[in-house]
């Protein structure tokens, strides 16, 4: 038999007799074949395999995030390949190459915090493999992103404390490759200059995410003449470590100082003494999203489409963790 009458009897194509189709398939069983899927691929010219590039697949924020990628690559038949950054740029820009080597049909990536450079990611365009940042996405002409606005979210978070009578207001931001550090530390000028309080820079400092980069910060606060009554923190990891810096000078958490906090992980909700806000990014809904798109600008590639850049931007949620704060205040 020809090569397209055995494949088409392989596929229950309607043009192919009964007696033919059973006896290929008889065949097929009997030697235990297999259709060769990379030749399969080739010919589609897809091969139905989704890369992600994150920071860190421990923090649950990711993890969260990474159920969104695979529940909405699964419904559309495709696999995933999921890399770690560590928050390293050289080892950002291997794993870019890696999945391009392996042609990979698209890529949905949270950068690293150091990323100073996206010279690694505009190569892809080059191979026709398109790309969506979701959460750390950097500003770059063209390029397609999911976001969470965090601005008025940490206004409304200024609001709160001033609102409970705590005026005296740290700030912890993160990195300053991050889009989102400087939305932040808008939001906070912002809420102060909203509720008539005076900037002050001996209030403001900055972590790099690591653990003893937060304690440098939180030390920093605490050690002042006037140390904060309430601190805004970069996201509920760093909270963690400055709740835990705070504990050991002696504060009582929810009592002499106060946290506000970003990510609302469900983690912080089996503290004795949370964050007492948090705002909800919604991390499943962002990668989600986002590989949505990502299928999207990967069908328009197939139809010679390039289209324009797709950018859809959620709006963060305050959540007072009034449980655990009820009696605090």
């Amino acid at each position: 038999m020809s090569v397209s009458t055995v494949s088409r009897a392989l596929h229950d194509h309607p043009s192919i007799g009964l007696r033919t189709m059973m006896q290929v398939q008889q065949v097929a069983k009997e030697i235990n074949y297999e259709p060769n899927q990379a030749a399969i691929f080739f010919k589609q010219g897809k091969t139905f395999t989704l890369g992600v590039i994150i920071p860190n697949l421990q923090e649950q924020y990711f993890s969260i995030a990474i159920d969104g990628i695979e529940k909405t690559a699964i419904q559309n038949n495709y696999n995933v390949l999921i890399s770690q950054s560590h928050d390293d740029l050289k080892r950002e820009k291997q794993i870019v190459e890696t999945m391009r080597r392996n042609r990979v049909d698209g890529i949905v990536v949270s950068v690293s915090k150091n990323a100073s450079s996206y010279d690694h990611f505009l190569e892809l365009e080059k191979f026709n493999i398109p790309v969506v940042f979701f959460d750390r996405a950097p500003h770059l002409p063209n390029a397609h992103s999911v976001t969470c606005s965090l601005k008025n979210c940490t206004i409304e978070m200024v609001d709160l404390f001033v609102n409970k009578g705590l005026k005296r207001i740290g700030f912890i931001n993160g990195p300053g490759a991050i889009e989102l550090t400087q939305e932040r530390a808008d939001g906070y000028r912002e809420g102060l200059f909203k509720n008539k309080l005076k900037e002050e820079k001996e209030l403001i400092v900055q972590t790099d995410l690591t653990t003893a980069g937060t304690e440098k910060a939180i030390g920093k606060l605490l050690a002042l003449k006037k140390p904060p009554v309430a601190v805004i923190v970069f996201n509920d990891y760093v909270a963690l470590d400055a709740i835990r810096y705070a504990r050991k000078e002696g504060l009582r958490i929810n009592k002499d100082i106060f946290f506000g906090s970003y990510a609302n992980l469900p983690i912080t909700h089996y503290l004795d003494n949370p964050p007492i806000v948090s705002v909800e990014q919604f991390p499943f809904e962002q990668a989600q999203k986002a590989t949505e798109i990502l299928l999207q600008l990967i069908n328009k590639k197939q139809n010679g489409d390039a289209g324009t850049s797709l950018n859809t931007i959620l709006e963060g949620q305050l959540i007072l963790h009034e449980d655990q704060i009820r009696q605090k205040f």
